[in-house]
């Protein structure tokens, strides 16, 4: 069984350290990032569910965003049901200088995550491109090669999903995380079809919303709405499946889990529908797809782990090998993390970028 294993490097992490949370805190958390409710006053279950007042649980949400725990609570789209083209990409660069190359990929508006990982291909990064981008994903990773000075880029698009899950489970042990759950069917979001006035809430509702009583209100106003109109188009984006959730995106290290390992697994053809769901179902992983290989790269299904340590990470690494039976396998560790953000829909900034970088 191959492993690569990075060398992560020492560096001063400003907000990089964890921070120590109650117990109530980590149950908040967990609520805040599966259990956002699409309501007018949304705090308030979540308070009932804590046996706390609404004021207690905002005000405790507001410190957990200023500590830089919470990273935003925010709308959480379906970048392929938007309509958008999106893929992980795999890129050589300069090893003695990779960040030059990351900061010319990172321009891209379409660039959400962006890691140095351990491996011959040491950058890799997330990109989608809008539905009537000009250049197409094809041509956007043509025009990045050269500006970054990339020797070379592996295109790793989704073939099949069997799970995204942004969430990271803040109360189970290291056993909980690397127990299976339940299997998950396999799904291919398809765009749906949306209106002018979709495509206007996104744009209203998108990014970070405030820690307050009522914080639809603000994306009403902007629309000259009523807050239940808002809440009853998102729900209508949920149900088409536009939406996955409102939920609370945490900053990993601060919330304590300071590792994460892209397991790649080499699953026969024949196997990868059987195994997939298998190894999407355990609470550690919270990615789980299918992927293109190539001759020197054999590896079919990716998933990702999160874990307090790199030590967790490899055990549930290791349960899932145990659970599948699939040992060959490779974990890519992050060393370096260049971008992680929340992409913005239907802005001008793509539009921008080709105009400029295009031609």
């Amino acid at each position: 069984m191959a492993r690569l294993r990075a060398r992560p490097k020492v560096r001063s992490r400003k907000y990089g350290a964890a921070v120590p949370l109650s117990a109530e805190d980590r149950r908040l958390l967990n609520l805040l990032q599966g259990s956002f409710p699409l309501e007018e006053r949304p705090f308030a279950p979540l308070a009932a569910a804590l046996g706390r007042s609404e004021e207690d649980v905002i005000d405790r949400t507001a410190w957990l965003l200023r500590k830089r725990i919470i990273r935003e609570i925010t709308p959480i789209f379906d970048t392929r049901a938007l309509g958008y083209r999106s893929m992980l990409v795999a890129a050589k660069v300069d090893p003695e200088h990779p960040h030059r190359a990351a900061r010319v990929i990172n321009e891209h508006p379409g660039v959400s995550h962006n890691y140095l990982r351990d491996h011959e291909f040491n950058l890799w990064f997330t990109i989608a491109v809008e539905p009537d981008s000009a250049l197409g994903l094809e041509g956007t990773l043509d025009v990045l090669a050269r500006l970054s000075g990339a020797r070379s880029m592996r295109m790793l698009p989704t073939l099949r999903l069997f799970k995204i899950r942004m969430d990271l489970e803040m109360e189970a042990t290291t056993d909980g995380l690397a127990a299976p759950v339940e299997a998950v069917e396999p799904r291919d979001p398809e765009p749906v079809p949306l209106s002018d006035w979709d495509i206007a809430v996104i744009r209203a509702t998108q990014g970070p919303m405030e820690a307050c009583p009522r914080p639809f209100d603000r994306a009403a106003a902007r629309l000259g709405v009523g807050t239940d109109e808002v809440l009853a188009s998102l729900a209508s984006l949920r149900e088409r499946g536009a939406l996955r959730r409102v939920a609370a995106i945490l900053y990993h290290r601060r919330a304590g889990f300071s590792a994460n390992g892209m397991g790649v697994w080499k699953v026969p053809e024949e196997r990868v529908l059987e195994v997939g769901p298998k190894m999407a179902a355990f609470r550690g992983i919270s990615h789980c797809y299918q992927r293109p290989t190539y001759p020197d790269w054999p590896y079919s299904l990716f998933t990702m782990a999160h874990g307090r340590s790199k030590e967790e990470c490899d055990a549930i690494l290791a349960a899932v090998a145990r659970e599948t039976g699939i040992e060959e396998r490779a974990t890519l560790y992050s060393s370096t993390e260049f971008k992680k953000v929340r992409l913005l829909y239907f802005v001008d900034d793509y539009r921008r970028w080709e105009e400029r970088y295009g031609g």
